[in-house]
């Protein structure tokens, strides 16, 4: 027998992290959700010149425009998927793992010093992801939206993370390793190989203390690549660890084996395998190769038996302790987790198919599935490790049952008072969308004729869900402070276990395959590369070389200055969080967008933006919609111009000077991704930059005297210091949306057919 011990202060300190970033999680959540409906909330925060808001501060629209879009949805959306994703759920995942891998292989972990640095170094890349998106410093890209000094950031710690656990693999004093050990494997192997393909960028410059870069990919190959790593995200971040987790912690609560050993080999395979083929699913309608969307639903449907098989595997677990289920608040939040995650990966495929994909994409259907998973799945399973684990670590029972319960139940609330009013929601918006009168005309031809429907009631409701999660999420809090004070903790907890005898890699007799395969972490970690490896390769490969799945247009030209640079303002600003640019081929959409969108439109968007949600309409067409002064209220107050519409105001970029000492480096590293500039664009940045600029702000005071008479007023009060409206941020983001989708002619209109 050999003496050693296992660090709970790891642990500890991961829990810990786990329930902080829980709150804040959740608090953005409802504070996103909130803007949804109420708009005006930063108005009355910061300042507004709308006389009847009286501002938290009292002061004016200086004092909104002085957060430089701290408090906008679009960033702070980007906050909240960062802190429920890789805060919440990763911190809770490493403690669950850290905690189990241990236990499972008796033995300490590998290193302690990597142990702290994985500790500290992830929680510094969530502090840098909250500040760079305050300060608007964004990829763009939907759950990898982070610069590229964070990402990494991010690969070195999830690097050590690897070590760390191969490290203790590699010592450990137990033969065979248990199902739960092969999902971590699975997911390091996997989001390894995730994170680095999706975030290959190119910096504009190489200060990290204001970074910009650009996707190594462009339009449709981009789309592709992160819809791989976004649907792969939920599936190997929001997925198998917890499966991991979940294979480990339901029998411990229950105390009873696992429901089948060969339906967990079954799962695992089968599931890590066919998951990171299903990505394309995110993308169907749209410019992506036809073959690939259809290899994406394939996948997609066949995803639900892995799950399935894991779900019953997990619920046939309990056989025989479901009179524990009644008294053990685990045991509840494990079992809703579990059906949870039974209902979500039965509505993914669903919702993958084109049938239900033409009326649930863009709208809320899609946010409400999703949350099933990560309110539902995600969040009890954590919870229910976090009420059992805590009172092992400080040896005491927990300080409350009551409180336990309670939190469950005003948790599920939340959840139903969350998903179910965006399930209506989305097929409020699908359905409306699609809707013609007699004559052929469309029925709800004004987009916000849907949001308005949406605003009254659904989203408070939602708001109203969110707010009961966290509300339960706090309850945990007290409960977690209270058990602590009442317990003790062991920092090292002291254990004996055999020492492993050293036995040959052949097989011995009888041995079965798995079993042998069991034994040999190497082999196991390379063949699961192998089985998420190949659907990427094959989806990807053939997309980004066969120059036949992108046909160029001879129309299509790049950007100017000043269009580039008020493509980043708009992603500064994550406007893509609720506008799409991207036209589908059904009547409705070309109707009221204009013509569908061609794969050749996007060969030099580096990234892409076509987004995922329509909270606003489409912009690809919307070049020359409008007029430029339309562009500059409506940025200024989108309810002056759109009644009723839920978009945030941006005064700051009224306000504030455009910068363009990046401007020749942004297009050098453009052309370095192969955009065609030529060398009398960078002769004539300026030059032509000041024209378009002129050009916009005549346009603007000639339709709006107001405004005019607005700046030359400003210019007498400030003299020299003045900053003409040319020069400021508004311009170049009009500048922009005007070049929107006006590189091909749209007199020909094709359409597919309407979704009965």
């Amino acid at each position: 027998m050999q003496t050693f011990s296992y660090d709970n202060k790891i642990v500890k300190y991961f829990v810990y992290a786990t329930v902080f970033w829980a709150i804040m999680a959740f608090t953005f959540g409802v504070l996103v959700a909130t803007l949804k409906f109420f708009p005006e909330l930063p108005d009355y925060i910061f300042g507004s010149d709308d006389g009847s808001v009286k501002s938290l501060f009292g002061g004016g629209i200086e004092g909104l425009a002085s957060t430089n879009g701290a408090m906008g949805f679009g960033r702070l959306r980007m906050i909240h998927t960062t802190f429920a994703v890789f805060a919440f759920v990763g911190n809770g995942f490493f403690a669950g793992a850290y905690y189990s891998m241990q236990r499972l292989l008796k033995t300490r972990m590998g290193s302690d010093v990597m142990s702290w640095t994985h500790f500290w170094g992830w929680q510094l890349f969530i502090g840098l992801s909250l500040v760079t998106f305050l300060m608007g410093y964004n990829t763009s890209k939907e759950y990898a939206e982070h610069e590229w000094p964070i990402d990494i950031l991010i690969a070195v710690v999830w690097i050590i993370f690897g070590l760390n656990m191969f490290s203790t693999i590699a010592k450990r004093r137990v033969r065979h390793l248990y199902v739960a050990i092969w999902f971590y494997l699975g997911t390091w192997v996997a989001v390894t190989m995730l994170h680095v393909f999706n975030n290959l960028e190119l910096p504009v410059h190489w200060n990290v203390f204001a970074p910009k870069s650009y996707s190594l990919y462009s339009g449709v190959q981009d789309a592709l690549v992160q819809w791989w790593y976004g649907h792969n995200a939920v599936a190997f971040v929001l997925t198998t660890p917890i499966l991991g987790l979940m294979y480990y912690f339901v029998p411990k609560a229950a105390n009873r084996p696992v429901f089948s050993y060969k339906l967990s080999i079954i799962h695992f395979w089968s599931l890590i395998f066919i998951y990171i083929w299903a990505g394309p699913h995110h993308l169907l309608y749209t410019s992506l190769p036809a073959w690939v969307q259809a290899v994406g639903t394939g996948f997609s449907i066949m995803l639900i038996a892995p799950s399935w098989g894991g779900m019953l595997n997990g619920l046939l677990t309990l056989r025989g302790a479901w009179d524990k289920v009644r008294e053990e608040p685990v045991l509840k939040f494990m079992v809703v987790a579990i059906t949870c995650y039974g209902m979500a990966t039965f509505e993914g495929p669903l919702l993958a198919t084109k049938t239900l994909n033409k009326i649930g994409h863009f709208t809320d259907w899609v946010p409400a599935h999703v949350h099933v998973g990560t309110l539902g799945w995600n969040g009890f399973i954590i919870f229910g490790m976090i009420y059992w684990l805590v009172p092992k670590l400080f040896n005491t029972k927990l300080a409350s049952y009551r409180l336990a319960n309670a939190h469950f139940w005003i948790g599920t609330l939340g959840i139903l008072f969350w998903v179910i009013p965006m399930y209506v929601a989305g097929w409020t918006q699908g359905l409306m969308w699609q809707q013609f009168n007699e004559d052929g005309t469309l029925k709800y031809g004004n987009f916000l004729q849907t949001v308005t429907i949406l605003k009254d009631w659904l989203y408070p409701m939602r708001a109203f869900g969110g707010t009961l999660y966290l509300i339960g999420g706090i309850l945990m809090v007290v409960n977690v402070w209270r058990t602590v004070r009442q317990g003790h903790f062991v920092a090292n907890e002291d254990v004996e276990a055999p020492a492993l005898a050293k036995i040959s890699s052949a097989r011995k007799k009888g041995e079965g395959a798995h079993t042998w395969l069991e034994r040999m972490p190497t082999l196991l970690t390379v063949l699961s590369f192998l089985a998420v490896g190949i659907g990427g390769a094959v989806e990807i490969i053939p997309t980004i070389v066969v120059k036949a799945n992108v046909p160029t247009i001879a129309s299509v030209t790049p950007y100017s200055a000043l269009e580039l640079e008020g493509r980043d303002l708009y992603i500064r600003e994550g406007c893509n969080a609720c506008h799409t640019q991207m036209i589908r081929p059904f009547r409705d959409e070309v109707k009221r967008y204009g013509e569908y969108s061609k794969p050749g439109e996007y060969v030099y968007h580096h990234p892409f933006l076509w987004g995922s949600q329509r909270s606003g309409p489409d912009l690809h067409r919307q070049g020359g919609k409008n007029p430029d002064a339309w562009h500059y209220k409506h940025m200024w107050d989108p309810r002056s111009t759109s009644p009723g519409s839920i978009m945030p105001r941006y005064p700051w970029l009224a306000f504030n000077k455009r910068n363009t000492e990046l401007t020749k480096d942004k297009m050098k590293a453009m052309v370095s991704l192969g955009v065609p500039y030529q060398e009398e664009d960078f002769d004539s940045i300026e030059v032509s930059m000041n024209k378009q600029a002129l050009a916009i702000e005549q346009s603007i005071f000639k339709d709006a005297p107001d405004l005019k008479s607005k700046y030359e007023k400003e210019q007498k009060e400030k003299g020299e210091t003045f900053v003409q409206l040319r020069d400021r941020e508004i311009v170049a983001l009009i500048a922009y949306l005007q070049r929107l989708g006006t590189d091909i002619s749209t007199e020909k209109t094709e359409t597919t057919s309407i979704a009965k």
